[in-house]
């Protein structure tokens, strides 16, 4: 019997302790200095300047530094990345980009792409804000055909450019909506219109 009382009385002793060293953490609070962070305007530093070195944020291209090799094409499982190859008019010996779309709607971050890029043309950033009315606006386009760029032709004694800072590129194009047009080639089409309703005595006679 006194087992059992102390048992019992031990177990409310206990369920206080652990009630009133939680609540005092929550007490605790009531004194101090808010911590809250005003995003984004009231941050010490930019937010992607806090982000981990690693992270993944919107795909950014170095077009000086591309070779062409649709590595990142191939490597992508969820075909995000759409790239064609031509040769230049004004030089057949020189193959030029006429498209390089990412949709980075589409995109599911896994750095697949990055990987195979022999040059590291191809690279996350930290950029992750890219809020969009429609979501073909988030189809970046990083050639066309009216502005293709060469391929870069990697000499292996030599050593590649070096490239820009990384999210410069795509920093510039969220600011100056460069891909607000209409969706690429490879969006899925549009459903076809209802067929239009028969005339009046038009009516065909049904089958037998």
């Amino acid at each position: 019997m006194p087992t059992t009382v102390r048992e019992y009385t031990g177990s409310i002793r206990d369920t206080v302790k652990s009630f009133w060293h939680g609540l005092s953490i929550t007490l605790s609070y009531l004194v101090r200095r808010p911590i809250t962070v005003q995003y984004p305007d009231r941050t010490t530093l930019p937010v992607r300047d806090m982000l981990p070195p690693r992270y993944r944020g919107f795909l950014e291209v170095d077009a000086s530094i591309c070779t062409g090799c649709q590595a990142c094409e191939r490597a992508c499982p969820i075909s995000c990345i759409q790239i064609s190859l031509e040769k230049d008019p004004q030089n057949p010996k020189q193959r030029v980009v006429t498209q390089f779309d990412i949709d980075e709607a589409k995109c599911m971050f896994c750095g697949l792409c990055v990987e195979p890029c022999p040059t590291g043309s191809i690279q996350h950033t930290r950029e992750f804000e890219g809020s969009q009315a429609d979501l073909r606006n988030l189809v970046i386009r990083w050639s066309d055909p009216l502005h293709p760029f060469p391929v870069y032709k990697v000499d292996k004694a030599a050593e590649y450019l070096p490239r820009v800072e990384l999210g410069t590129l795509v920093r510039a194009k969220l600011a100056a909506r460069a891909w607000d047009a209409p969706g690429p080639r490879f969006l899925p089409p549009e459903p076809p219109a209802a067929p239009a309703a028969p005339a009046a005595g038009d009516a065909t006679p049904a089958k037998p």
